[in-house]
């Protein structure tokens, strides 16, 4: 599954890339360099227990153990000190990420209700595109019955390209389902 996305970045996607952009190298052509999924959790700080949970999920999805985030800096107003554990994240490269991208976009998006496409300006002026999802029971590999809480996550999708337009072209040419 992954290696047929990888197979067809190398094969129809560059020529087509570089025919579009004019790049003179297939190196220029932009590529996807990781994929981070991250799931920030406040409610952490009253109840450690809610962190193990979420690093299971993640596992599910991902396919990798998830590392815990810690808070950088203490707010008083949130209950919150420096170094306490408020969040869950993993990096996806290779043939992973190749495969978590297949899945987000072939099963895991259209199971969202209403779906419609994602929106194509989430992009940060450099390259990179980030979504956010409100739960994680649009997953195949989560079970309705064993969550208890809906949690919802951010996943950037880093690539090499030095704009906006060229990357939304490379996720276009790879399967990603923006709105028309």
């Amino acid at each position: 599954m992954a290696a047929r996305m990888k197979e067809r970045y190398l094969n129809d996607i560059t020529p087509a890339l570089m025919q579009k952009f004019n790049y003179t190298t297939v190196m220029q052509v932009p590529k996807v360099d990781k994929v981070v999924i991250n799931m920030g959790m406040g409610e952490a700080v009253q109840n450690s227990k809610v962190l193990d949970t979420a690093v299971a999920e993640l596992q599910l999805i991902a396919g990798q153990k998830p590392v815990i985030t810690r808070a950088k800096k203490s707010i008083a107003g949130f209950k919150l000190r420096e170094g306490m554990p408020i969040g869950v994240k993993v990096t996806l490269r290779g043939e992973r990420m190749y495969h978590f991208l297949d899945k987000l976009f072939n099963v895991t998006l259209p199971r969202v209700r209403d779906f419609r496409g994602i929106s194509n300006k989430a992009f940060d002026g450099r390259g990179n595109y980030t979504l956010g999802l409100k739960d994680q029971l649009i997953f195949p590999e989560i079970e309705y019955d064993k969550v208890d809480k809906a949690r919802g996550m951010d996943i950037v999708i880093v690539t090499t390209a030095k704009t906006d337009e060229e990357s939304r072209e490379l996720l276009t040419q790879l399967g990603m389902p923006f709105v028309k």
